[in-house]
């Protein structure tokens, strides 16, 4: 007789039964692969190997290995029920802010996918890579040419990674005048990412903290205030994560420059200003960019991610190997650090040409006047959701003008019985990813939203109505409708503190009782 499955719970507390199966409908139950794997089953024939003489010594395997076993049909099934979990840009609207969850071009993919970019190897000679290069140094003139800026290393792998590559380079240029000693203080907001900091610490810097203003932004008299000749450089976002434009950006670069230090932007929000502003103008010395947030590449799942970092005339000649130059009729990939003042190689070999392929073949089918468009729709969508939802949600620093992403806070829950992370989950059960909350730190109960510029009206008018719909329930007193929340997904909310602090990273099989 077959035993049902696991305990799956009702679909809707006790009014509708659990099934037999575990499945609900096209919804269906899917166990962990080493459940429903066996040792027997195989999609692929191997012939044994011939026999060897093993060298292990005593560190050979004395037991199987235990790896589960499926059939080709079964392997195929279990992922694609497995896919049918997770919630996609390709099913619906992302709302995720300061993470440009945006739909890609198919068209970007399929040329990635093309012989000769798929199937490089970083160490083939130079000589068969030109066309490559040339890739890559067409990619680097439109990341200068859109910043401003004079110089850009390709190859940091992300956003943080990049980062640490504009951070290193300033390290270098300290320690160039010999002041390595005196200048290790960086100068981060109180809104940044966590990351800012943190990559400062990784550097051996101090951190010391600029206060934003009521209005969500950093004035240049702060900065003026936290200056000394300790510090080495500010790190600020602008856009920042707020959502907002830093008005006094030309000022604190003024100001930065003026007391000896360096200016480091975090580009991680460029896509709301690409083509429209050039960050070079502001008076920044390094920015990193997300090719895999603003050009065109998946975000999320893992990587791999693209964070190029341009650099100011100030910063030019730190930047790491490799780098790209002319040699004669040909394009060469300088490897070599000795002789310039180069802080040296960053990360293996040069960079992610998946990412490039994508980033460039985006940047041309838009052109200079369809990027800075994408970029003003990006802005025109965050504040249309903003002015959709301004009557019944609540913005921290008062109904203004926004850049990409919208950003409400939770005040307008307050005595409801409703919190933050029950709205979320609420959004789930809505077929909506609950956009970004408790982020930034600096905003209580902070919902951050960022719709993007590939979202149509009509996909923003259904998700601004939900919303509406969910505040209106709230302030109605309809607790039971986010308590239980998600009630509808495949599984239920779970204990996320809990998750954290003692995660079960291991899978272990369970001993059946009598």
């Amino acid at each position: 007789m077959l035993d049902r499955p696991a305990v799956v719970e009702p679909l809707d507390d006790d009014k509708t039964p659990a099934t037999f199966t575990g499945n609900r409908g096209l919804d269906q139950e899917e166990p962990l692969i080493f459940e429903i794997g066996r040792l027997d089953a195989t999609g692929v024939d191997i012939d044994d190997p011939a026999p060897i003489a093993t060298r292990l010594g005593a560190l050979e395997r004395n037991a199987p290995i235990g790896l589960p076993g499926l059939t080709e049909p079964e392997t195929m099934r279990h992922y694609v029920r497995l896919s049918r979990k997770n919630y996609s840009i390709d099913a619906g609207l992302y709302p995720l802010g300061s993470c440009t969850m945006k739909h890609n071009p198919r068209s970007n993919e399929k040329i990635a996918r093309f012989e000769g970019f798929a199937d490089l190897h970083p160490l083939q000679p130079q000589s068969t890579a030109q066309g490559a290069l040339e890739l890559m140094q067409i990619l680097a003139d439109w990341l200068m040419t859109l910043t401003n800026m004079q110089a850009v290393a390709m190859s940091p792998k992300a956003g943080a990674h990049g980062e640490l590559c504009g951070m290193m380079a300033i390290k270098s240029a300290i320690a160039a005048r010999g002041e390595s000693a005196t200048r290790n203080v960086v100068l981060i907001p109180q809104s940044a990412h966590g990351t800012n900091p943190a990559t400062a610490a990784l550097l051996g810097f101090s951190v010391r903290v600029v206060p934003a203003a009521a209005d969500g932004t950093v004035r240049a008299e702060a900065v003026k205030e936290a200056l000394a000749p300790d510090v080495a450089a500010i790190m600020l976002t602008n856009p920042n994560t707020c959502g907002l434009f830093e008005r006094e950006i030309v000022d604190i670069a003024d100001a930065m420059h003026e007391a000896g230090g360096y200016f480091y932007c975090d580009g991680a929000n460029f896509n709301a200003i690409a083509g429209v502003a050039r960050p070079g103008d502001f008076g920044i010395d390094a920015m990193h960019i997300n090719l895999h947030k603003t050009f065109s590449t998946p975000h999320g799942g893992g990587g791999p991610g693209a964070g190029p970092v341009v650099l100011s005339e100030r910063l030019a000649p730190f930047a790491p190997v490799p780098f790209i130059r002319h040699n004669g009729d040909a394009l060469e990939l300088v490897e070599a650090a000795e002789g310039t003042q180069s802080f040296g190689r960053l990360t293996a070999f040069h960079g992610q040409m998946g990412m490039f392929v994508r980033a460039l073949a985006y940047m041309l089918a838009h052109g200079g006047d369809g990027v800075a468009q994408a970029s003003k729709d990006a802005v025109l969508s965050a504040n249309y959701v903003r002015a959709s939802l301004r009557d019944v949600m609540t913005q921290p620093f008062g109904d203004r003008i926004c850049m990409h992403e919208v950003l409400f806070d939770d005040a307008w829950l307050r005595g409801t019985g409703v919190t933050t992370l029950d709205f979320a989950k609420a959004m789930i059960d809505e077929g909506y990813h609950p956009m970004t909350i408790y982020f930034p730190l600096v905003v209580h109960g902070a919902m951050l939203i960022e719709p993007t510029e590939s979202e149509s009206k009509a996909s923003l008018d259904l998700f601004i109505a939900t919303l509406r719909d969910l505040a209106r329930s709230a302030k109605a007193g309809e607790v039971a409708r986010f308590g239980p929340a998600p009630r509808l997904a495949p599984r239920r909310r779970v204990d996320e503190a809990l998750a954290a602090r003692k995660p079960v990273l291991r899978w272990e099989k369970k001993t059946a009782t009598i």
